[in-house]
């Protein structure tokens, strides 16, 4: 839907202000005033009352005439995901997950055409890539989007990969329309995917999807590791076993969750 077509609740500040957020990424980490209001179609004066809003409230800092981002940016997105309990479910599952395959475990949701990472526990190892909560790739290039992906109609992958991406990156493989489906299809036949360096050099990763109590893919959860240390043998054969398992544990902890009736507490007197 157009914001023309919103109607009249249709809060155009707020709007306005969410662009001003999103014009930031990995190609523009800092823009000057000018900058911003070109990245979002805003007149300067415009531009710059939701900067300095913004600054006030601490998601914005300026020097010497630039303006960046703050840590507190991400407060945004972990509202969401705290408020599906989401991470506090699968942290331990994440956790005994990496202390037996001695590698990173993320946890990922679909935004248009990319993948935005919610959670993770890390290993220290150099990957071609480096990955934080808020980072967001390509989703048909990972291993987490894939199993996304595959968890949608045929028609609405389309329109998602319409969307153009917002992550910076170029993937190493581009598939035609079909090619891709057939990979989706493999993926929900067995029920987990990989992504083979299909993202970048160097990175090979297994997913598995996480579901609510409906049975509804509500993430993905994956398992990353370096191509030059780990085989696709040992990747399939060693780690997906136990992916699987901690994936399945996390999305019986959710369900379970979602069957706990919220008790609404009346003050007294």
């Amino acid at each position: 839907m157009s914001r023309e077509e919103a109607g009249p609740d249709f809060v155009e500040a707020i709007a306005r202000g969410l662009d001003v957020i999103r014009a930031f990424d990995r190609t523009r980490p800092e823009m000057s005033l000018t900058e911003v209001a070109t990245a979002t179609g805003l007149a300067r004066p415009t531009a710059r009352r939701i900067l300095l809003t913004l600054e006030h409230l601490g998601y914005v800092r300026s020097a010497d005439g630039r303006f960046t981002l703050t840590p507190r940016v991400l407060d945004l997105g972990l509202a969401f995901v705290q408020s599906l309990g989401l991470w506090e479910i699968a942290r331990p599952h994440m956790e005994s997950l990496v202390a037996q395959t001695r590698e990173s475990t993320s946890i990922a949701q679909l935004d248009g055409s990319d993948i935005v990472y919610v959670a993770r526990v890390a290993v220290p190892k150099i990957i071609t890539l480096r990955v934080a909560i808020g980072t967001r790739f390509p989703a048909l290039q990972t291993s987490l989007g894939k199993v996304l992906l595959a968890a949608l109609e045929p028609d609405e992958v389309e329109a998602v990969l319409a969307q153009p991406s917002r992550s910076g990156i170029e993937p190493r493989w581009t598939p035609d329309a079909v090619e891709r489906d057939a990979v989706l299809r493999e993926v929900r036949a067995r029920g987990w995917s990989m992504s083979d360096e299909d993202l970048a050099y160097g990175i090979r990763s297994a997913a598995a999807p996480l579901r609510d109590g409906e049975g509804r893919v509500v993430a993905a959860m994956n398992v990353t590791t370096h191509a030059a240390e780990t085989s696709v043998e040992t990747l399939v054969a060693e780690h997906v076993p136990r992916l699987l398992s901690a994936a399945s544990a996390v999305s019986a902890d959710f369900a379970q969750l979602a069957r706990v009736p919220l008790v609404e507490r009346v003050p007294p007197g």
